[in-house]
């Protein structure tokens, strides 16, 4: 790397940081002052408060990074631009394709690290913040697929259906398991509850009716006691209903969503969306870079408050697109990988538009 190129690189990158330190205080210390009055109100130790905005570092770095890296890119460009540094680099033949290098290499250990923040750091924060909240705030969280009327495809030619789940207790209610032979329905066992039984590693249905549909007609059993099932279904499969997106690693993330479209889940969306933003925003700083660096390229006379605008504008309008598709995406609006990356290849675009305006 050349010597100009490293000067840019460490400047750029100690801007990123203060920036990123400051908005992380800033955005933690909004929330402690929002939720002051019911920490207090509910008695909740200091030491919880602590560790619960601990937990809260890593997403808040992750959502904020974009905007760090634009103000860091908008400002460091400015200030060489106000300073008569960037029109002597061109005079000696710099251009925008060189002079975004360092910009480019720096955000993409950026990228890299968010990736590995978004994909392993931040999972295991999550659960630490989901339970405070869910304890102290009374926030609510839905489970992945729902907790009522789900339907799975148990295996090839079985269908179970729950009427109501309870996750943790690895229990279901108003159950129905459908066997079929070819398009043909064979049997149909209806019962009040299901529930795992370790010690014989076997499903337990409780107060089960049976149908089984023959040419010879309908043969029908009931048994107000308990009937034993094996499924191929798991019972660590159906309590991972009651996990949240946020909380899995990227690798766990990735063959979640394998398992449960195989065993036939519906209404996948919201973790589907929740994968691909894993990678999609740790990108957003790198894409970024091409908004900022030529934007603030040419020689002007603002200052620093028409930077800091500029970058919470773009800023907050990335993570507005991103949270507005990210929704179409959990309601099937829209194909929920595309909703992940859309946001990126529309600022993409953008960048590539004012990149070839300035380089004119």
């Amino acid at each position: 790397m050349k010597l100009l190129d490293k000067y840019i690189a460490r400047q750029f990158f100690s801007t990123y940081v203060f920036a990123g330190i400051s908005f992380t205080a800033l955005f933690l210390l909004v929330n402690l002052i929002e939720n002051l009055g019911r920490y207090i109100d509910k008695g909740i130790r200091a030491e919880q408060i602590i560790l619960y905005y601990w937990s809260l570092i890593p997403e808040t770095v992750l959502l904020i990074s974009p905007l760090s890296t634009l103000l860091a890119s908008l400002y460091i460009t400015g200030r060489m631009s106000g300073s008569s540094e960037l029109p002597a680099m061109k005079a000696a033949g710099v251009g925008m394709h060189q002079l975004l290098k360092p910009f480019l290499a720096v955000a993409l250990l950026i990228s890299v690290f968010n990736i590995l923040n978004a994909g392993w750091l931040y999972p295991k924060t999550s659960a630490l913040k989901n339970r405070f909240e869910t304890e102290h705030l009374d926030k609510t969280f839905e489970n992945v697929s729902g907790s009522k009327n789900i339907h799975i495809l148990e295996s090839r030619n079985r269908i179970l259906s729950i009427g109501a789940l309870d996750p943790q207790k690895i229990t279901g209610l108003n159950i129905s398991i459908e066997t079929f032979e070819g398009p043909v329905i064979a049997s149909r066992i209806d019962a009040k509850k299901i529930s795992y039984d370790q010690s014989i590693d076997r499903w337990i249905l409780h107060e089960t009716k049976t149908r089984i549909f023959s040419e010879k007609g309908v043969l029908y059993r009931e048994n107000p006691g308990n009937d034993t099932l094996q499924l191929s279904l798991t019972a660590s499969s159906l309590r991972d209903l009651g996990i949240q997106p946020d909380e899995m690693d990227i690798i766990q993330h990735y063959r979640y969503i394998g398992e449960k479209q195989e065993a036939g889940f519906s209404n996948l969306g919201r973790v589907i969306v929740k994968f691909h933003n894993k990678l999609a925003l740790p990108l957003a700083s790198l894409i970024i870079i091409l908004i900022g660096v030529p934007l603030s390229s040419r020689k002007k006379r603002s200052g620093l408050a028409l930077e800091f605008g500029i970058s919470l504008f773009i800023g907050f309008t990335y993570l507005g697109v991103q949270r507005t598709l990210s929704t179409a995406g959990y309601r099937g609006l829209i194909d929920p990988a595309f909703a992940a990356w859309l946001p990126n290849l529309l600022f993409l675009v953008i960048g590539v538009v004012i990149y070839k305006t300035a380089n004119k």
